[in-house]
Parts: C-alpha cells; sequence; structure tokens
C-alpha cells in the first residue's frame, strides 16, 4: 500500500488550517489504498521519510524563512535519505504574514538537492486562509495521495 507522509508545522490557526485541510483531501474516502501518516516537523524521522511513497511538507513563512521545526526536519533526513528517495514526489504549503519568497525559495533548494519531483501546485500564500485557500489544500492533499505509485 502507498505511504503518503505529511510534515507539519503547525504553531497558529492559520497553519493548523491548511494542514487540516491538506490531511481532508489526503484522506477522502474516494481515495482508496493509501495510508496517510502525519509527523510534526520535530517528530519525523529518517524511517517515516524512507517508509514513505510521497511527501507532503507544510510550513509557516518565519522571518523570511522556513520553520526552525521543518529545517531542522530537513538537516535530520538529507544525507540518509538523499539516494533513496531520489524521484519521490512531493508537494508543499507555506502560510506567511507577509513574504513568502525566501522560505519557498529555500524549500525548493532542499527538494531539488533531494531530487524530488513536485507533483502538484503548492499553495503559498498570506492573511487569513479563505475558503479559495482552504480548497486549493485539500486539492494538494488529495493529488498527492490520488497520484502515489500503487
Amino acid at each position: 500500500m502507498p505511504r503518503l507522509l505529511i510534515v507539519h508545522h503547525t504553531p497558529s490557526p492559520s497553519t493548523q488550517a491548511l494542514f487540516e485541510a491538506v490531511l481532508a483531501g489526503a484522506t477522502h474516502p474516494d481515495i482508496e489504498g493509501v495510508e496517510v501518516v502525519r509527523r510534526a516537523a520535530l517528530a519525523a524521522t529518517v524511517s517515516d521519510v524512507l517508509a514513505a511513497d510521497g511527501y507532503l511538507l507544510g510550513t509557516p513563512a518565519n522571518l523570511g524563512s522556513m520553520s526552525g521545526a521543518l529545517k531542522h526536519f530537513f538537516d535530520t533526513i538529507y544525507y540518509p535519505c538523499l539516494d533513496a528517495t531520489r524521484g519521490r514526489p512531493f508537494g508543499y504549503w507555506i502560510h506567511g504574514n507577509s513574504d513568502t519568497s525566501g522560505t519557498e525559495r529555500q524549500l525548493l533548494a532542499i527538494t531539488t538537492g533531494l531530487a524530488w519531483t513536485q507533483a502538484a501546485a503548492p499553495v503559498v500564500t498570506t492573511g487569513e486562509p479563505d475558503r479559495k485557500t482552504l480548497d486549493a489544500c485539500t486539492e494538494l492533499g488529495g493529488t498527492l495521495a490520488a497520484t502515489l505509485p500503487a
């Protein structure tokens, strides 16, 4: 059974709402045969990454960069997972109060280094999430779950 790993840092109500929308999409009843594993960024391990077939990553934009928690996740898993996870699909969402460009640049630099394949349009947003943004997160979760290799 394919496994989707959702790694997130959700310290605010806005980032929590985006995470819940992503999770709702990934676990939608129409998507069968996919195990969805969710881990807080500080709890996700090398074993979690190696056991997964695809990844969803969520972070706030903090002072122009990804959260320290998600950066710690990448610092922990990068070299142990580098060769074994090449080509695996991923998607991401970012929430900020203003500029998110530095966060997105960092996240893409790391996932490019890992040679992961972006499999869905990201959700990058600022301010209070509206219905359109939440729907985009639901679609992001569903797309990643539905496109995992069987």
